[in-house]
């Protein structure tokens, strides 16, 4: 019972655990806003029952437990958020951005400093880069519930099939055959979780450096020759999204054209490089607009998401305006 020795705050020590259940949670959510929530009702009900925790299984198990029963409480009746390309064809950059959804159809980025493993083991850290990518979230939305829970706890977290079933309460047959189907599921939707994320190394740095100045600079020449020809563009909450490189100067300097003058501040998101996108204000100074996550292939470029939500630059702990 060590574990539940209290600090000198009178606090039990469950906030070590915060950022990897907020890792935990946003894989089943999609959403660092809902797994803010989500962690926080954990801790809440980890709070009002410590009494009854009688130590049969590890604090780090059973906080796990109720932070699967939030997730699965959260995604009943739940359509499940999505990428842009997921819900339509691409269309002409000359398309009006008009048709938007709610904050709820949309898979959120979400900073890597903020689901740390608690551990600090490289191992852990690898596994979360591995599974923390835009395309990798995306599609896990795509499995039901429970089966998304095994996969996380199996596949991600590397519990054993024992373990994952005392969690869920079901057998481990159960869970090795939740897992099956999740493992099918994943392959058609999305990246393979054996995947690695691609290593920043000095070409790719070199990459982001130059497109920092194009973007900035508003150098379209500059800013499509770092762009693979079939390079995608997507803003949710608007539903248009294109591709093709020849088609960014087009939008850009056509109805992206109040990002003329922006500035960019890099970040780290989802295992990827990204920048937080700051648009002139009327008033002077630059006022938040996008989060930008870049997803590269080999040298260039190969999809810009830009997540249109300035609520996300407070979440994140970013600037709300730069002088």
């Amino acid at each position: 019972m060590s574990q539940l020795t209290a600090e000198p705050s009178g606090t039990f020590s469950l906030e070590q655990y915060r950022p990897e259940l907020t890792g935990y949670c946003y894989r089943m959510l999609g959403s660092a806003f809902d797994a803010d929530d989500a962690v926080q009702d954990t801790m809440v009900r980890a709070w009002q029952a410590l009494d009854r925790f009688e130590g049969r299984s590890s604090l780090r198990s059973w906080l796990y437990r109720i932070a699967t029963n939030v997730c699965l409480d959260k995604l009943r009746s739940r359509q499940r958020r999505a990428l842009p390309m997921e819900l339509s064809d691409p269309v002409s950059p000359l398309t009006v951005p008009s048709d938007m959804r709610p904050e709820q159809t949309w898979i959120q980025p979400i900073a890597d400093g903020d689901i740390a493993p608690a551990t600090g083991d490289p191992a852990d850290r690898v596994a979360l880069q591995d599974t923390i990518r835009l395309a990798f979230i995306a599609a896990l939305q795509h499995l039901p519930p429970r089966q998304r829970a095994v996969l996380i706890l199996r596949e991600v977290l590397s519990w054993s099939a024992a373990e994952a079933a005392e969690l869920l309460g079901t057998t481990v047959a159960s869970v090795n055959s939740a897992l099956q189907r999740a493992r099918a599921t994943i392959s058609a939707a999305g990246p393979d979780p054996e995947d690695r994320a691609p290593d920043l190394g000095d070409a790719q740095q070199a990459l982001l450096d130059r497109y920092l100045a194009a973007f900035q600079a508003y150098d379209m020449d500059g800013l499509v020759s770092l762009l693979h020809e079939d390079a995608g563009f997507s803003m949710p909450p608007f539903v248009m999204w294109f591709r093709g490189r020849e088609n960014f100067p087009v939008f850009y300097q056509g109805h992206g054209s109040a990002c003329r003058g922006s500035r960019l501040i890099p970040v780290a998101m989802n295992a990827s490089p990204a920048f937080a996108h700051y648009k002139p204000s009327d008033d002077g100074g630059y006022d938040p607009w996008a989060i930008q996550v870049l997803e590269l292939r080999g040298d260039k470029i190969a999809h810009i998401h830009h997540f249109l939500d300035p609520a996300l630059f407070a979440r994140f702990g970013l600037p709300v305006h730069l002088d």
